[in-house]
């Protein structure tokens, strides 16, 4: 098995670098961050715009190959990832940014996994009952909801109940306050912060996991050896916990495993309207600012969750399967 995973892990790290640097020629070609200076008004002297593109190695008068040799080799021997066009360096703003998502991201997927996963263990065993075809009707009303809209009505839900009590509870703007100091504050003023947006992505998610579930579930529910277990005196509850779940499990975990990227750059609206200073409004920001190390830093940062994703996706289905193991 570990010698598996030194594979798996060697041939990611491998796709790593060539996608990474395959981003960094394209990134090159479609963002301009000459424009940020040629737009300035008064107009800004060439010589000018030159000097200071020079200084963080974006000028395109200068051979793209010379510019990707002096990116390339400041990541490997300094892990320097470079500026945008502004100056600001993308290894801080990536290290505070990264943190800043997992918080809100890690947390709402775990909800929405717990959440989706239980509800499709429970509809499947009650097929065709009405707590069946509400949860199904609450789930597809959740998953037609626009991200702004749910994050608007949460925000307005989080205003209502700060007034309703009082005082401000649930904060409804950024990831944490100024000057608060103390451990069982600081982790006191996180949650609040937390919650809000928390909610938002969690009903907006969950819903997906449950069908997905109920699907899988009903596919192993009649399987000879799930009617094999109920023979030999199980419960259908005990059947589905005992055996059918784990192995309808086994998609659950590998969907969630390789979505785990894209839920972290993929946040951009609810992070722009709860103003989190997080990996989704960054991308955003490097799209617009014409920051092409900020871009290539996020789409390695992408490419690292994705093959983190994948070998969980391959030690999970190992873990479930006994048939993966023996193999």
């Amino acid at each position: 098995m570990i010698r598996y995973v030194l594979r798996r892990v060697l041939g990611w790290v491998l796709m790593i670098a060539l996608a990474t640097n395959l981003t960094y020629f394209l990134a090159n070609a479609f963002l301009k961050p000459r424009s940020n200076y040629t737009a300035r008004r008064p107009p800004l002297p060439e010589s000018v715009i030159d000097a200071s593109l020079d200084r963080y190695n974006l000028n395109d008068k200068v051979p793209l190959i010379e510019r990707w040799w002096i990116w390339l080799t400041d990541i490997v021997t300094r892990w320097h990832w470079g500026q945008s066009p502004e100056g600001v360096f993308v290894n801080e703003e990536v290290a505070y940014r990264m943190w800043i998502s997992a918080q809100l991201v890690l947390g709402a997927t775990l909800l929405a996994v717990l959440i989706g996963v239980s509800l499709g263990v429970y509809t499947a065993a009650r097929q065709y009952k009405w707590q069946d075809g509400l949860s199904q009707q609450v789930s597809v009303v959740t998953m037609n909801i626009p991200a702004p809209v749910m994050a608007v009505v949460v925000v307005l839900g989080g205003i209502w109940f700060n007034q309703s009590v009082g005082d401000t509870v649930l904060f409804v703007a950024g990831s944490e306050s100024v000057g608060v100091e103390g451990f069982w504050n600081v982790l006191g003023d996180r949650i609040r912060h937390l919650i809000l947006p928390t909610i938002s992505l969690t009903v907006l998610g969950y819903a997906s996991y449950h069908f997905l579930q109920r699907s899988l579930l009903l596919d192993n529910i009649n399987a000879d050896y799930v009617r094999t277990a109920r023979a030999k005196g199980l419960t259908l509850a005990q059947a589905i916990r005992k055996h059918a779940l784990r192995t309808s499990i086994i998609p659950v975990a590998t969907t969630v495993a390789f979505q785990i990227p894209a839920i972290f750059t993929g946040a951009v609206i609810s992070e722009t309207i709860f103003a989190w200073r997080g990996m989704g409004q960054y991308f955003v920001q490097t799209i617009s600012k014409n920051d092409v190390h900020g871009a290539v830093a996020i789409a390695a940062f992408g490419a690292l969750l994705t093959a983190i994703g994948a070998i969980l996706s391959d030690v999970l289905v190992a873990a479930l399967d006994p048939r993966v193991r023996v193999s």
